[in-house]
């Protein structure tokens, strides 16, 4: 294992406010299986993370003070901080809050059901080639507007993105120090943009992001199995 002897550091990106959801409170704090959605993120990352930084809307952190205390999840090792207006300066707000590490892994605080199996693939990637990405082959036919039209695209071209993307920090950190840019859709485009090459390592179908009232439907389904 070449990620083994590597100190690991896990910024979750938990910033949604839950309006596609239509539910009353943010969708990280709903319950897939019985458990918080966010707090069954945090427990799939925490076996290989020695200091996880959770990213929250600043009117969302005494709520999670309240479940992280209940959940056991309040010390130094879980600790918390306010994200920014956009997912970039989000994310630069966690690796700020977050401590001396080898390897830095992004997730998204919503996508609770990865697999351990992932999450080592992801790690070995990482450490053998300083940036790795979790991608899924695209299973739906798609088509692409061009001069009013719809033009069919190749789907055996086409990858779906999703988390989470570990580097090595000071790849990461490095590429973070970065002037906000519109172009910068995930962490994977800051460090590619960066200069840095990407290498890319097999996601999961389970591995949703939870977002709309059918993905928690799924996502309850998925749980017990």
């Amino acid at each position: 294992m070449a990620w083994g002897e590597k100190r690991v550091g896990v910024v979750i990106v938990a910033g949604g406010s839950g309006s596609r959801m239509g539910a009353a409170v943010p969708k990280q704090f709903l319950k897939v299986g019985g458990e918080y959605i966010l707090v069954r993120t945090i427990r799939a990352l925490e076996p290989y993370a020695q200091e996880i930084v959770v990213v929250l809307p600043e009117g969302e952190m005494a709520r999670w003070r309240e479940i992280a205390l209940e959940r056991g999840l309040d010390g130094e090792r879980c600790k918390v901080c306010a994200g920014g207006a956009s997912r970039f300066e989000s994310v630069r707000n966690g690796l700020a809050r977050l401590g001396e590490c080898d390897l830095v892994a992004i997730h998204d605080g919503v996508r609770p059901l990865l697999s351990a199996r992932m999450i080592e693939r992801g790690l070995e990637c990482a450490a053998t080639y300083g940036a790795a990405i979790p991608v899924v082959d695209a299973v739906d036919s798609f088509r692409m507007e061009s001069e009013g039209e719809l033009k069919v695209v190749d789907r055996s071209r086409l990858k779906a993105v999703q988390t989470p993307q570990i580097f090595a920090a000071e790849v990461l950190k490095e590429a973070y120090g970065a002037e906000p840019n519109p172009l910068f859709t995930d962490d994977a485009t800051v460090v590619e943009l960066s200069g840095v090459r990407l290498a890319y390592y097999e996601g999961e179908r389970r591995n949703i992001k939870i977002t709309t009232p059918e993905d928690l439907i799924i996502a309850e389904a998925l749980a017990r199995v």
